[in-house]
């Protein structure tokens, strides 16, 4: 089986992951494709072949060299995106593509002016969508690139490397997938999720994240008896948000620049619930963003009584960069092995959280790296074929490179 036949098969599993259910893994669909993924790493030859019963997937190709090598892992997630439907996904080839918008299906289409990072792939064959579904590339294509890379080392002997281990979890879409990853039982010194997007990338610095839900408790009384007696809970709430800064919100910046998100209000005059994420690459900045939150709270406290607003504030994840620096021969062999692989290595910085970024502060320090597909979570997702191969050679490329230099 080629990469692409080995794709194409993992697509054709619904693996949607669920934020209502509670439960590890959220949907059972996860479980039906992670038991498929198991037969097929034992029939792939690989060794201490495990599914945990939460949907963790475990695996090992052991090493074929004396040396001693760090034990590496790569890491991939199972789930596809709440977003949009996974099931009944029928992809299709497009060969040679000749730069022009594609027809996805009767109204759907995808236009060179709306993704103009179509034209960065000229010439090759990608896989597309129906127009009704996305695609799966997020995180399939990871998927596929680890398994074909494991085959690969056993058919070429005469690449000498380390133990390596292969891990696929559930749930990564809605921000779970670390939670329950047994990073003592994996075992490894370092790893990599195959989980980034575009050729070429290297990620090893994501936001800080947190959470913060405000409930506005107000009074509801007559309007027209209302004279210094109503809390207008709603109206409090939109004044809340216009206390903080106008121009730093994610659809005003980019890079490294933070912002404030208010995701979800509703409410009445009885009472109004506010929820926003807040997100800086800075530690510094987003501690910073953390007290400028506490103290609009605590200004509509000051102006409408003590308790109309109440704060619940959460970390949710931190930067990896943090945990990654102090080994960044972590991140040169990966640039090598992009580079023997024929590709620029570009270092990005994620404007979002990795599961890698958790795995990272639970002691298993786990840059992310490019996996081909564009356009994730929804139809216009493609995925170039050659960008899928070079990804399964550079994870080949990281096993014989961890040896060459870090072997004794």
């Amino acid at each position: 089986m080629n990469i692409v036949e080995r794709f194409l098969s993992y697509v054709a599993y619904d693996t949607q992951s669920s934020e209502e259910t509670n439960m590890t893994p959220s949907t059972e669909k996860q479980r039906i494709f992670a038991q498929h993924l198991k037969e097929e790493l034992i029939a792939e030859g690989l060794q201490d072949v495990e599914l945990d019963e939460l949907g963790y997937l475990y695996a090992t190709l052991p090493a074929n060299t004396d040396q001693l090598v760090p034990t590496i892992g790569f890491i991939a997630h199972m789930d596809t995106s709440p977003d949009a439907s996974g099931k009944n996904v029928k992809p299709r080839i497009i060969e040679k593509y000749d730069g022009t918008d594609i027809l996805l299906s009767d109204s759907i289409v995808t236009s060179v002016e709306k993704f103009p990072e179509l034209l960065d792939h000229i010439g090759e064959d990608l896989i597309v969508t129906n127009g009704t579904t996305l695609l799966g590339a997020d995180d399939k294509a990871g998927i596929a690139e680890i398994v074909q890379a494991m085959v690969y080392l056993q058919e070429h002997p005469e690449i000498k490397h380390g133990k390596i281990r292969v891990g696929f979890n559930p749930d990564e879409e809605i921000g779970l997938g670390a939670h329950h990853f047994d990073v003592e039982k994996f075992g490894c010194d370092f790893a990599y999720t195959m989980d980034g997007s575009e050729v070429g990338e290297i990620e090893f610095e994501n936001f800080n994240a947190a959470s913060a839900k405000i409930t506005i408790n107000g009074c509801s009384v007559h309007p027209g008896y209302a004279k210094d007696k109503m809390i207008n809970a709603v109206r409090i709430a939109t004044e809340l948000v216009s206390l903080l800064p106008a121009e730093e919100t994610p659809e005003m910046t980019e890079g490294y620049e933070g912002f404030f998100h208010l995701t979800n209000l509703n409410g009445s005059v009885e009472k109004a619930q506010l929820s926003f994420i807040i997100r800086d690459h800075d530690r510094e900045y987003f501690e910073s963003r953390k007290a400028e939150m506490l103290d609009i709270v605590g200004t509509i406290n000051e102006k409408y009584g003590e308790g109309v607003a109440e704060l619940e504030m959460k970390d949710q994840y931190y930067n990896m960069r943090e945990m990654v620096e102090t080994k960044m021969y972590i991140i040169d062999i990966a640039k090598k092995a992009i580079a023997e692989a024929g590709m620029t290595p570009k270092i990005k910085a994620i404007r979002g959280g990795t599961d890698g970024a958790q795995l990272s502060f639970k002691g298993l320090p786990c840059p992310n790296i490019f996996a081909g597909g564009l356009n994730f979570h929804g139809p216009h997702e493609f995925l170039p074929i050659q960008s899928l191969e070079k990804a399964m050679m550079t994870v080949v490329n990281i096993c014989q490179l961890t040896t060459k230099e870090l072997g004794q």
